[in-house]
């Protein structure tokens, strides 16, 4: 899969209360609580640029 984009690691610190729920959540749709976290914010990400409201950084 050399297509595909490297991981990054993160470090997060949470409340152990948000931690419960996310977890809760996670199980019901049958994924970690790292890839409910990365779901979540991907479709955040997805709905600000929907809004107009995202404008990428040029890097180049």
């Amino acid at each position: 899969m050399a297509d595909r984009q490297e991981k990054k690691q993160l470090l997060l610190r949470i409340s152990g209360q948000l931690y419960s729920e996310l977890a809760a959540w996670a199980e019901d749709d049958f994924r970690s609580v790292n890839g409910q976290i990365e779901y979540l914010l991907t479709q955040c990400v997805r709905e600000r640029k929907k809004s107009g409201r995202y404008t990428p950084k040029d890097d180049g």
